[in-house]
Order: structure tokens, then C-alpha cells, then sequence
């Protein structure tokens, strides 16, 4: 039997799954995954701990996605992971984000929709996010955390329109914006 992490990525990358399943899959997911940093970051000291299922429950995911969830998370925790690799619907886990890996981790993954939350202005001042944007952006690290999106396919914000239309403008002014600042550096 599978564990709720192989369950998750075999779906999530598309094992038996057809593209627009795939797809439809990774809408729900986003726009869930949004919900739930706009909860954590709400209160960013707030240290959530219990089972899988109670937390999923909590914060009103289903236990496959919040699977997906935690396993995004997990490098952005203070000092410890959670057993993800293992947990089952009863394993307890616990959720205490480090802003500033939180954010570094979001601008990897390119995803503007979180990153540009507005719950981040309260956490983190505008310099420092420029400053960890800037950091990530120098690693040469280059870690896609799910698939590449193109254009046409819809905006993994959950909004529905077509990522050309909706966040992809937005991401690479972000990207050029943070060139042109790190060369007038």
C-alpha cells in the first residue's frame, strides 16, 4: 500500500493520470494551498500541531491535497521536518514556519501568487523580501517544485484564466524588476 506522500506525488506528476485531470488536480490544489499560507501567515508565530487528519481538517483540506501541502512546506519549517515520507492520516505533525525560508521558498518556485500575499507585509519589510528575492534569485539554485507552467495553461492561482492572462505578466515583471535593481546594486 502506497504512503499518503507516493499517493500524492504519483497523482500530483501525473501517474495514471490524463493532462487535463492532472490539471483540474493541481487547480484544486493551488487555490487550497493559497488559503492555507493566508491562515499561517495571519499569525506567523502560531505553531500548528496535531495529526494529519485533524490539521487537514482544520484547515478545511482534504487529506490528499493537505499531503501535497505539507510536503511543499516542509523545508520552510524552523529546525525540524515532519515525517512525511512515512505519515499516515494519524501521524502527528506540526507546522511552525520560518518566514524568511517560507518566502525564499516561494520565490523559487515562482509562485507570485503566494509570495504576493498580502499577509507578507505585516511578516517580512519590503526591503527583506527584495533582499531574500535577490538571494534566491543568485543562488543558481534552479529547483522546478512542480511542472513547468507554458501560457496556455490556467494560472495556478485557481482563478481560472490562462496564466498568460493572469499572473504570467506579473511573474516576469518581478524577474526583471529584481535584474534591474541587483545591476544598479
Amino acid at each position: 500500500m502506497a504512503t499518503l506522500l507516493e499517493d500524492w506525488r504519483n497523482k500530483a506528476y501525473g501517474d495514471g493520470l490524463t493532462k487535463a485531470e492532472q490539471q483540474k488536480l493541481w487547480n484544486e490544489y493551488f487555490a487550497l494551498e493559497k488559503g492555507f499560507y493566508e491562515e499561517v501567515l495571519s499569525d506567523p508565530k502560531h505553531v500548528f500541531e496535531g495529526t494529519v487528519k485533524e490539521l487537514a481538517e482544520h484547515f478545511n483540506i482534504d487529506i490528499f491535497h493537505f499531503t501535497g501541502v505539507l510536503d511543499g512546506i516542509d523545508d520552510s519549517l524552523k529546525g525540524y521536518h515532519n515525517p512525511i515520507d512515512t505519515m499516515d492520516e494519524n501521524t502527528t505533525v506540526k507546522i511552525e514556519i520560518d518566514p524568511e525560508k517560507l518566502y525564499y521558498n516561494m520565490v523559487e518556485a515562482k509562485a507570485s501568487w503566494l509570495y504576493g500575499l498580502p499577509e507578507w507585509d505585516s511578516i517580512l519589510t519590503a526591503e527583506r523580501r527584495k533582499e531574500l528575492y535577490k538571494e534566491q534569485k543568485n543562488s543558481g539554485t534552479i529547483r522546478r517544485q512542480g511542472k513547468k507552467i507554458y501560457p496556455n495553461d490556467p494560472c495556478p492561482c485557481g482563478s481560472g484564466k490562462k496564466y498568460k492572462k493572469c499572473h504570467m505578466r506579473i511573474d516576469e515583471e518581478n524577474e526583471l524588476k529584481m535584474y534591474r535593481e541587483e545591476q544598479n546594486a
